[in-house]
């Protein structure tokens, strides 16, 4: 270790991002291949979005429904819903201090990621197969 460093970590730990019980590893990779693997997605999405625009409800319907369009927005949605679910526990995390209100806030998070993921991809589906 150098003279003027006052970690006590090691070099290796410092590269893989491994905190003092290692606790955040996982968490911190988890948001770094859901932001990967959103951009790709993103782009998708937003040239899906600009092609529909002005369109009329059947065209729209009709866009959405095509397999492409489908798939593209069944990998868009969980992934990002699973990111801001992580996103938002690490803000809960970070500013609640109460821990009862820090429970109730991480629960109400799961909960509402997984309703809004569960009626993204119904509708998909639902757009898909009728």
């Amino acid at each position: 270790m150098s003279g003027n460093s006052k970690s006590i970590r090691t070099p290796a730990a410092k590269v893989l991002y491994l905190g003092s019980a290692r606790s955040g590893t996982r968490h911190a990779w988890r948001m770094r291949a859901t932001s990967m693997a959103l951009i790709p997605l993103t782009i998708g999405f937003v040239w899906l979005l600009i092609t529909t625009v002005g369109k009329d409800h059947g065209v729209v319907r009709a866009t959405l429904g095509h397999p492409f369009a489908s798939i593209l927005l069944l990998l868009f949605i969980p992934a990002s819903v699973y990111h801001m679910m992580l996103g938002m526990q690490t803000i809960i995390e970070d500013y609640v201090h109460s821990e009862h209100v820090k429970s109730f806030a991480l629960l109400a998070n799961m909960f509402f990621s997984a309703v809004i993921g569960v009626a993204c991809v119904y509708a998909i589906l639902r757009l898909s197969f009728v």
